[in-house]
């Protein structure tokens, strides 16, 4: 996997720089879309009716395992764990202090931020949803709160698509964001393979990990909260304001 994080570091270190040279963090390159309250009760009405796949499509995946399944599910999976995308973020932030390149540190700032965001979010989550995973109990509506039950949502795909977004929006190639986000729904998919969470833990965490990246970007806003602000220089740090 060494091979494929030095790409990805590199492509993130490289392509983002003519968007960014003219980018200013407290001013996005678009009209942010403000996410009003029916905007989550849709994602909740979607993602309860997408429960009725939950067994199915674990009988059908496990039916259907097999060895080179599992093989290309543990290369792939490794998008969602902290070597890959800690090494991405700690390259980007890396070349640009030693460039002294204050947007792509900005840069590695907002990567940062996105995951530091996603991580906590779906820890939070899965704390409160209490779901149990599949490999545990085949009761897939099993949710005891603060049991210790931690399937929903899937914290690696959380985390891989929350790195795919982020990074496609720095990057801003079509070619970029296909590959990213193909590489992010593989880890959903083994997931499922691996038979370590449901169908809806992976699209919550889908849906976690973009809504992250968009949310530390500005391109979206939820109760005033404004993207953040990354001071670079000899006290670097992050400032993140709520506006009513």
């Amino acid at each position: 996997m060494l091979l494929p994080r030095f790409f990805l570091i590199a492509l993130a270190a490289l392509q983002p720089l003519p968007a960014l040279a003219q980018r200013n963090d407290l001013a996005p390159l678009t009209k942010p879309t403000v996410i009003r309250w029916w905007h989550g009760a849709a994602f909740l009405g979607g993602l309860s009716a997408l429960m009725l796949l939950d067994r199915p499509t674990q009988r059908y995946v496990q039916g259907h395992r097999s060895p080179s399944a599992n093989e290309f599910s543990g290369v792939i999976r490794r998008f969602g764990q902290i070597e890959v995308y800690g090494s991405v973020t700690a390259g980007i932030l890396a070349v640009g202090l030693v460039s002294g390149n204050d947007e792509l540190s900005r840069a590695g700032g907002r990567v940062a931020a996105t995951l530091a965001l996603a991580g906590s979010t779906s820890s939070l989550s899965k704390l409160v949803s209490g779901r149990p995973r599949p490999n545990e109990s085949l009761d897939a509506d099993g949710y005891v709160p603060f049991s210790g039950q931690d399937a929903m949502p899937s914290g690696h795909t959380t985390m891989a698509f929350a790195l795919a977004a982020t990074l496609s929006d720095e990057i801003d190639r079509t070619w970029a964001s296909v590959g990213l986000y193909t590489l992010a729904t593989g880890v959903g998919w083994s997931r499922i393979n691996d038979n370590r969470h449901w169908l809806t833990d992976v699209a919550a965490g889908a849906v976690l990990g973009i809504t992250s990246a968009r949310l530390v970007s500005g391109r979206w806003r939820i109760f005033g909260l404004r993207p953040p602000s990354f001071l670079i220089g000899p006290n670097p740090g992050v400032a993140w304001t709520l506006a009513f």
